[in-house]
Formats: structure tokens, sequence, C-alpha cells
């Protein structure tokens, strides 16, 4: 079973760890994180160091796989993280056995798919992407770059989301629909046009309201 270090150790760290075991998917070793000390306990994972440690303790084996649990509030950081790691060390790639994924998807690396989500044909999901829990992504759509999906995301077919946005819990996007990066979509809001600015957006149909 291959080893996996998460970076990050706040309540999507420890959720992400939570999934992984639970479903036998890899062992979970430890945290890295800046914010706490080494060899503190989380849960039942130790602290394995700051992101500073992160090179050295895969040199000395003591992993195999990275997995980026930062939240939606820091993209900046998110991606940045990734960016430095992904010519170094593997990202784990953690879909949840109960997801169902279609052999013509694309998933990139770091991607983590939580319980019960669908993707149909030909759906692309770009690395260090989050679909939480219970989405469905329609066929021939596409998620770039170190965005996020929260619980019941539903995405039609042929629709585009941008890098580093914040899909919100309960979203509708309709088909056809692009969305630019930098976006965050409040919940229960429903995208029926393309969103070319960055921004908040919220409501039925969403507008701009930052």
């Amino acid at each position: 079973m291959k080893r996996v270090a998460i970076i990050g150790s706040g309540d999507l760290g420890q959720l992400i760890a939570y999934h992984c075991e639970n479903d036998k998917q890899a062992k979970v070793v430890g945290f890295f994180d800046d914010f706490k000390t080494k060899n503190e306990i989380i849960g039942t994972l130790p602290v394995l160091g700051g992101v500073k440690d992160i090179e050295s303790v895969f040199l000395a084996s003591k992993f195999d796989e990275l997995v980026i649990a930062i939240g939606y509030h820091y993209f900046d950081f998110r991606q940045q993280i990734f960016e430095e790691f992904k010519n170094k060390i593997p990202f784990a790639k953690l879909i949840h056995s109960s997801c169902y994924i279609d052999d013509s998807c694309e998933i990139g690396e770091g991607v983590c798919l939580l319980p019960g989500s669908v993707l149909d044909r030909n759906v692309k999901i770009k690395s260090n992407v989050l679909i939480n829990v219970a989405c469905t992504i329609a066929h021939d759509s596409e998620i770039e770059e170190h965005s996020f999906l929260s619980p019941r995301v539903a995405i039609a077919g042929f629709s585009f989301v941008g890098k580093c946005c914040n899909i919100g819990i309960n979203s509708t996007i309709i088909d056809n629909i692009t969305i630019t990066d930098n976006v965050q979509t409040g919940g229960g809001s429903v995208v029926i046009k393309n969103i070319e600015k960055s921004g908040v957006y919220v409501g039925n149909p969403v507008r701009k309201i930052k």
C-alpha cells in the first residue's frame, strides 16, 4: 500500500486522511504544517514538519506521494506548493471507491474525489483539483487546475471551469458554459451564462457581487 503525506493538518487534511484510510486507498503517515509543532499529534497522525521539510523527509523514504489539503481561501499558496513540488515528488490521485468515473475520463495528478461523485464520458479534471461529495460532472466538461467543487455541485455537458475556482455547495452550471479563472459561486447558485470576469457570484441566475 502506498504511503502518503498530507500538506495541511486542518479540517480538510483530516477529512482527506479519514477517507484515504477508511477506503483503504493508502496509508497516511502524517502531515506537513507550518503552523504546528513537529511530532505534534493531530487526531492519530503526527506532524512530520513544515513545508521546508517535505523534500528531505521524502528523500529519507518516509512517504511515497503527497496530497495538498490547503483550502480554497488560499488558492495562491495551494498553487505555489503544487508548482514547487510537482517535478520533485509524486502527487497522489485519490478517488473514493464509491465514485463512478467513466473509463474515458482524464484525471490529473493530485486530484481528490470524495465519496459519491460521478464523472461522465470524456470529462477532464486537471491537476490539484478537489471534488467534494456527491458532485456530478456531465460529458465533455473540464475543470482546470487547483479548483474546488463543493458538495453536490452539478455541471452539465460541454462546460468549462477555469483555474482556482470555488464552486459553492449545490451550485448548478448548465450546458455549454465557460467560467473564467478565479471565480467563486455562492451556495445554490445557478449559472446560465458564461462568466467572463473573476469575482464572487451568487443567486439564481447568478449575479456578480464583488
